[in-house]
């Protein structure tokens, strides 16, 4: 029986944090509790988890899942499933690599050998985004997604919708499709202008159309536009997600792996949407640990859509990027659109503890940015 030995985390540039799981066999398994702008909080929450779960069976995922979710009182919410992420997906990795088999074996078996892909250009306050697409192109991307706007009021002028319109465009015109971030950051009226706006040049969907805290909202966006509505990265478990799939609200739902507990409840979850006709396109602006989990779970999940990828984001400044902290950056190379499944171990990636351990020597947290509007208001970023 594989006890858990020790439990380790690792806070590293550009904003992740990693987890790492070492049963008595000396079997490792590697997982990530990355929560952007909140990493201290996951890291208070790993400190307790470390004390209640060292000795345990290692194999005992399951079990492991339902004791944190059901013996702490309080639960869910994106700090706690964070920190269950870490554990979770590191279990899964140290049990599949013990047994020597991709997670996705364990999972089922494959449905697919590649997995579709897309990037982000732009950053938080979009501009010229074309030469950004055609460099995506190059790499061998066939989709991208851009923040729809900058900050906006409650109501804003209808102009200020209008530069989002032509970024469409442009990427269009390279022939390559689009998703728009909304980001939270558009109040229903000007979300409901703006859905309208872009409709026509047929984006791929658009996300977030208002925050998750308005359903009634977008369910009215919803019936406004053909355009698929993707939401998910800010709900946290099935129970959060069920109320999306009952009003018909959402079509393509984007969990993020690190954000519900890691790799066993992305497959619930998927499971579940899979019963509304509703596709999975996994929300992942992270690193390789979050991403390879992800990998393994779709490759198992017959309502997959598309996969979110950090390669070049805004976000990976300092000289960390996806390609970091792995032995086989190639893994992550991108042909006509799609990435080839891997077909190693656990994971399917090779942690270079040597860069994990050094990087994470004095490493600071991530710190959220934000808007502050004309009025010296706070905006939704």
């Amino acid at each position: 029986m594989p006890n858990i030995k020790s439990i380790e985390y690792f806070r590293v540039p550009p904003r992740w944090l990693f987890v790492k799981i070492t049963d008595d066999a000396g079997n490792v398994g590697w997982g990530e509790a990355s929560l952007e702008g909140h990493t201290q909080a996951v890291e208070g929450c790993l400190n307790s988890y470390i004390d209640r779960y060292v000795g345990m069976n290692a194999d005992d995922i399951e079990h492991i899942w339902q004791t944190t979710w059901r013996l702490g009182f309080y639960r869910g919410g994106p700090v706690f499933m964070s920190a269950l992420a870490g554990l979770d997906i590191a279990l899964w990795d140290l049990k599949a690599r013990r047994l020597g088999v991709p997670i996705y074996e364990l999972l089922g078996g494959k449905v697919r050998d590649k997995l579709k892909v897309y990037a982000w250009i732009g950053g938080d306050r979009p501009a010229d985004v074309l030469e950004q697409a055609k460099s995506r192109k190059v790499q061998g991307f066939t989709a991208v997604k851009m923040n729809g706007t900058e900050d906006l009021g409650w109501l804003d002028s209808p102009s200020a919708l209008d530069e989002c319109v032509e970024r469409l465009k442009a990427v269009k015109s390279l022939g390559m499709d689009a998703g728009i971030d909304f980001h939270g950051r558009v109040h229903k009226p000007m979300a409901k202008q703006l859905a309208r706006v872009l409709e026509p040049y047929r984006p791929m969907f658009i996300e977030e159309p208002l925050l998750s805290e308005h359903p009634e909202g977008i369910k009215e966006i919803s019936r406004l536009t053909s355009t698929p509505i993707a939401l998910g990265e800010r709900l946290h478990s099935r129970w959060d997600v069920r109320p999306f799939l009952e009003t018909g609200a959402v079509d393509i739902l984007q969990p993020d792996i690190c954000h519900i507990g890691g790799i066993s409840e992305m497959k619930r979850i998927a499971a579940m949407a899979e019963a509304y006709d509703v596709a999975i396109a996994p929300h992942c602006p992270l690193g390789p640990i979050a991403l390879a989990a992800n990998v393994q779970v779709m490759a198992a999940t017959a309502n997959f859509a598309i996969q979110e990828m950090s390669l070049g984001i805004h976000y990976n400044v300092g000289g960390q990027d996806l390609t970091s902290y792995t032995h086989n950056p190639e893994i992550w190379e991108v042909d006509n659109g799609y990435i080839k499944l891997m077909a190693g171990p656990g994971l399917g990636i090779e942690i270079d503890e040597e860069q994990v351990r050094a990087l994470s020597q004095g490493a600071k947290p991530w710190v959220s940015p934000g808007f502050i509007g004309p009025g010296g208001e706070v905006r939704e970023w």
